[in-house]
């Protein structure tokens, strides 16, 4: 889809004339009020459409009106589902190009360019039958640079939805490294086994053992003109999770190619900072690599060293995330940074105690917390706050190493929290647990099942507003 910019609209002819209308209140097209509102009484409940064949009587082949609801409900995160909701309207009616001309006295141009660049998404990349998309869409009355602000948001997602839609024969570890060192604006290093196991990452090694895919530890950095602060975020690149050898059930595996949702969301925010140009140093960290059953797989009972020198029993070999994470956390405090994020499909007790409506968010910084909460309300994604009691170790406790990877499934997702705490050394320090809102079963909101982006939005406007 292309996006443009127009700053009148001018009667200029369109195939359809996309506007809207508050409850309680008519709309800016005469022809509209004459047969929506007045003759078959269209209320504008928010999401509501209501579409006009107007058979000469407009510069329009047809009007489309979009129900924004109560007018001091609106905001910008509403105006992005309305924008989303209309564009899957354009597609259901096969319409190729479409005006927005909205009657609102706010530039809420991000908000509508991200809503219409996510709702024309579809994955079709292996399918001979494409889905239907809009060609064209031009917003009058919002600014050219909120509009494209809003377009570098939207390309972000797309890329991390890519990605963690592709198939695990695809989107390797190796695939990953070629992406992230083509990524503009930003310098990258890649380190193979050998220097993995030089660095001490013993517990992200380990991970990897089983598969016939190298691992591949991503280091990415961009460097803002005027450096606020430092920050690290660091993605989970399960590129395939199989559970190693505590082997998931088959149909659990369906969608393990998502695993690395956290590494794709963060492929995803290093490709756009670039063009937003924040001031701020930001590290992309991914420890990419597959879980996978084998005879040189990593085993129950094994004990693994990290790299600030802890030891870990495995307990289940399907808790592997967090030991890629715990060297990846021990590598970003390292960097001199202020701030780590981490982002993560982590645990099935966090989609059970949130689902898919919100991530869960937890760390060392109350302040560091809310700020992300915040910013995640004004981005258009929900986080959660989930505690870190101090009991919760209890169950990590081991009688042969420092610590067990799991502990009780009763609180698993802080738990997982309690346990990456302890590789994090000196920085602020946040984990978002997003394992029940980057991939959904089923629609939801503006959004088509499958990968989500989540965390993209969040994370870009964290840094872009330091």
């Amino acid at each position: 889809m292309e996006i443009k910019v127009l700053e009148n609209l001018a009667s200029t002819p369109c195939e359809v004339l996309v506007i809207n209308k508050f409850e309680g209140e008519k709309t800016s097209e005469e022809i509209a009020n004459k047969y929506a509102v007045d003759k078959d009484h269209f209320e504008g409940k928010f999401g509501e459409t209501y579409l006009i064949h107007t058979l000469g009587q407009s510069f329009a082949d047809k009007i489309l009106i979009i129900g924004f609801g109560k007018k001091e409900e609106f905001d910008a995160n509403k105006m992005r589902e309305a924008v989303a909701k209309s564009v899957k309207k354009l597609q259901q009616i096969k319409a190729k190009n479409a005006i927005f001309n909205f009657d609102i006295n706010a530039d809420y141009g991000k908000s509508a360019a991200i809503g219409a660049l996510i709702a024309d998404y579809a994955f079709d990349k292996y399918k001979n039958k494409k889905a239907d998309r809009v060609d064209e869409v031009t917003f009058t009355k919002f600014s050219e640079k909120e509009v494209k602000e809003g377009i570098v948001f939207a390309n972000a997602m797309k890329l991390t939805r890519d990605l963690a839609n592709e198939p695990a024969q695809y989107a390797t570890p190796t695939k990953l490294a070629e992406i992230a060192k083509n990524i503009e604006g930003v310098t990258t290093q890649i380190f193979d086994k050998d220097e993995i196991e030089r660095m001490g990452m013993g517990a992200y090694l380990a991970v990897g053992k089983g598969s016939a895919q190298p691992p591949k530890f991503i280091h990415m950095k961009y460097t803002g003109k005027n450096v606020k602060k430092k920050i690290a975020l660091i993605g989970k690149g399960i590129c395939f999770d199989s559970g190693g050898l505590d082997i998931k059930p088959a149909s659990s595996m369906l969608t393990m190619r998502d695993d690395m949702s956290g590494a794709a969301c963060i492929l995803g925010v290093m490709s756009a900072l670039k063009y937003l140009e924040p001031d701020a140093e930001i590290h992309g960290i991914i420890a990419a690599c597959e879980n996978m059953p084998s005879g040189t797989s990593y085993k129950p009972g094994d004990i693994l060293t990290a790299k600030n020198g802890k030891t870990i029993e495995v307990d289940n070999t399907d808790a592997e995330g967090r030991l890629t994470l715990a060297d990846a956390l021990c590598y970003a405090c390292e960097l001199g940074v202020d701030e780590v994020i981490d982002i993560a499909t982590l645990t099935g007790a966090c989609v059970v105690a949130l689902g898919s409506v919100a991530s869960g968010v937890m760390g060392n910084d109350k302040e560091m917390i809310n700020r992300l909460i915040e910013t995640a309300k004004s981005s258009g994604e929900t986080y959660w706050e989930l505690p870190m009691f101090p009991e919760y170790k209890d169950s990590l406790r081991s009688e042969i190493a420092d610590m067990k990877n799991t502990g009780s499934r009763q609180g698993g997702a802080s738990i997982a929290g309690i346990f990456l705490q302890e590789f994090v050394n000196g920085p602020k320090w946040c984990h978002i647990d997003v394992a029940g809102t980057a991939f959904i079963e089923k629609p939801q909101k503006e959004f088509i099942s499958g990968a989500t982006g989540a965390g993209v939005r969040t994370l870009l406007n964290y840094v872009k507003n330091i």
